[in-house]
């Protein structure tokens, strides 16, 4: 008896489901590890840190976190993206996913196609600030400063094609004008440089500069996003304050290998929905000026095609390069 093509194909989709619905049944059976591309102390490693240690008590498994930092986050991206696809290996990660691919000549793995995204888990703004002795006290001087001095200021970055230096350059770009990036090995020495005046701006880290601007200790121009900040109404939106368009959220998501089976990837959703939506996890991030998105797997391959294509314009026209 001959059978046909179509019957087998159906036959090998009925196993293949079956297979994946049975290994979810079985899921987790051991410890799952997040592994974080950046190092410790920065927003990623907070986020994944956070997120492992509540949905630990939903997964009922352990949740670790594993930092794999170095070269803008693709050694540990790419550990990420080789690991076997069963749903015990997750990666965090933010803009430098998508941005890398425009940074660098070649990278070893591909940002949209050797991921499955799990979820979009928050994001966070920025502050542009400036050290007190710089002329400026809007968003305006500061434009007007650059035209009149091209080349001549310049901003701390916590390293090549960081969450810091892109929003940096953004800034540049929809400006107009040329302030020089200066690199530092993380946010935090970038953000003391500013303090002491050995850069003049800073683009940082809402919730680690925030106690700095009213402390006196810089001088908050704008932040980042495109609404005002709840804790400094007082601080105008950038594209309010003088640039329109101008928009730049850190945000931090959750992936896992390609080929991870899609019943995992649900249930990490779920559990990672649920874990979030608890009270003290919802107040650990507002306290860190972390906003919650807990979107859907679909949401956030939307997501991250999106910031692909917008990026990649930005530094192609900058003439951005990480190596």
């Amino acid at each position: 008896m001959r059978i046909g093509a179509g019957y087998l194909c159906l036959v090998t989709c009925a196993l293949c489901l079956g297979y994946s619905c049975a290994f979810a049944q079985e899921y987790p059976a051991k410890a799952v590890r997040i592994i974080s591309p950046f190092p410790a102390g920065g927003s990623v490693d907070l986020v994944a840190r956070l997120v492992a240690a509540k949905v630990t008590e939903f997964l009922g498994q352990q949740v670790v976190v594993e930092n794999r930092s170095g070269a803008s986050g693709n050694i540990g991206t790419e550990i990420a993206a080789r690991a076997a696809p069963d749903g015990y290996t997750l990666l965090v990660n933010t803009t430098p996913l998508v941005s890398n691919a425009f940074l660098y000549k070649k990278l070893p793995y591909d940002p949209i196609n050797d991921f499955a995204p799990v979820m979009l888990i928050s994001s966070s703004q920025s502050i542009l600030a400036v050290h007190p002795s710089l002329p400026v006290r809007t968003v305006k001087e500061l434009l007007a400063l650059a035209r009149a001095k091209p080349g001549q200021l310049n901003y701390g970055s916590a390293g090549p094609a960081t969450n810091p230096h892109i929003s940096g350059e953004l800034f540049n770009y929809l400006g107009k004008v040329n302030i020089v990036v200066v690199h530092y090995k993380g946010g935090g020495p970038a953000l003391i440089a500013a303090m002491s005046g050995e850069v003049g701006i800073v683009f940082a880290n809402f919730a680690e500069t925030s106690g700095h601007v009213r402390a006196g200790k810089l001088r908050a121009l704008g932040v980042t996003s495109a609404k005002r900040a709840a804790t400094l109404p007082d601080v105008p939106t950038i594209a309010e304050a003088g640039l329109p368009g101008y928009e730049f959220t850190t945000w931090h998501g959750i992936l896992a290998p390609k080929g991870t089976p899609r019943a995992i990837v649900a249930l990490l959703n779920d559990r990672l929905k649920k874990s979030l939506a608890a009270p003290d996890q919802a107040k650990r991030f507002q306290d860190h000026g972390l906003d919650v998105i807990a979107s859907t797997p679909e949401e956030f391959a939307a997501f991250l095609a999106a910031e692909y294509n917008r990026w990649g314009k930005v530094i192609k026209e900058r003439g951005m390069r990480a190596e």
